[in-house]
């Protein structure tokens, strides 16, 4: 058996066809064109994925949702809202892919599978909310990993870490009340879908456990690294999880059509670098990077060649889109006080902020 990171993908994810739509099968086939060109199925484990139970759907989504979602589709599909259309094939490629995170969530909590997988799935999911689809996602891979490995494996402890360029106001939602999952989202500010404010940080028992930065458009790999060095890895060391799931979208990349953020590929690398250096300290390595969104398929290519060589410390060759900014420009004023400001209001909650 090759060794390595482990990989999940199936060939029925791009049958999930909505027509010419910025969330496309081609931007799956640009990826493992990418990875192909790689060799990266000579040095990672390939991971099986498996549809989705009901039950294990519904750890996170409303019986009324999953139907209505499953009939839509039986009859050849339709809207969901303007941004999300669904497909005679949209229903069972979405559960495989639910699926497919989950079979990573479980070789991760197993003795003999791989620690740290990634998994390259559409549709995507983290705008997904318990009783409906949005934004171009229809059932919330990221939060179903969660759930399942709360339920299947006995974990008291996930974090969720966020860093596509939309917030993930579907994941937001499932856990806000909760503190079994600490989730933290990087995202730009305006932009869809208006959520994410710094200032919604949870409640009741999940107080303090929702952590939001809006960036400014701009913000390229510098305020990122800030944002994790400063802010996310420091509060999620205090929590100690025992698995780290990634909404690995790359749509702040600096060539996405979609987005006004300046992140690189190499940023990519040290995000995914300092997630899996937390995740061998707290959760025995545990790590499970989930495709959400990327509109430029070459950028989006190159962003998760180079997630994946965090994960499995492969040592590819990297490379990036033309036109990349240089590493000397600095982060806008304004991004800095983003970060001081959601590190002032998470004193209270988290003990190496207040130091």
């Amino acid at each position: 058996m090759p060794i390595g990171p482990g990989l999940v993908t199936h060939p029925d994810y791009l049958q999930h066809a909505p027509g010419n739509w910025p969330e496309s099968p081609e931007r799956l086939q640009a990826v493992l064109e990418r990875f192909r060109a790689a060799g990266v199925a000579e040095r990672t484990q390939p991971i099986r994925p498996r549809p989705a139970t009901r039950r294990e759907l519904e750890l996170v989504h409303t019986p009324q949702y999953l139907t209505s979602l499953h009939q839509l589709a039986h009859r050849n599909g339709g809207y969901l809202d303007l941004d999300t259309i669904v497909t005679a094939r949209s229903y069972e490629v979405a559960v495989l892919a639910a699926g497919g995170c989950l079979a990573a969530v479980d070789a991760a909590c197993s003795a003999e599978g791989p620690v740290a997988s990634l998994c390259l799935v559409r549709p995507p999911g983290h705008h997904a909310m318990p009783g409906r689809g949005m934004g171009f996602c229809l059932l919330n891979n990221v939060a179903l990993a969660a759930a399942h490995a709360l339920a299947e494996h006995s974990l008291r402890r996930v974090l969720v870490v966020d860093w596509d360029l939309h917030h993930g106001n579907g994941t937001e939602a499932v856990f806000y009340s909760r503190s079994d999952v600490l989730y933290q989202s990087v995202h730009q500010s305006p932009c869809y879908p208006g959520t994410g404010w710094l200032t919604d940080v949870g409640e009741g028992e999940g107080e303090g456990y929702n952590v939001n930065l809006p960036f400014p458009p701009g913000a390229g790999d510098e305020a990122f690294e800030q944002a994790f060095t400063r802010l996310f890895v420091p509060i999620a060391r205090d929590y100690a999880p025992e698995l780290v799931l990634v909404s690995s979208g790359h749509d702040a990349h600096f060539a996405d059509p979609l987005g006004s953020m300046q992140v690189t590929a190499r940023g990519y690398r040290r995000l995914a670098a300092h997630l899996v250096d937390l995740a061998r300290e707290t959760a025995g390595g545990r790590i499970v990077a989930i495709m959400e969104g990327g509109y430029n398929e070459a950028a989006l290519g190159w962003s998760l060649l180079a997630v994946l060589d965090a994960l499995g410390g492969l040592e590819l060759d990297l490379g990036d889109v033309e036109g990349a900014p240089g590493p000397g420009e600095g982060m806008p004023p304004e991004a800095r006080q983003r970060i001081e400001q959601v590190r002032k209001l998470h004193a209270k909650h988290w003990p190496s902020l207040s130091s």
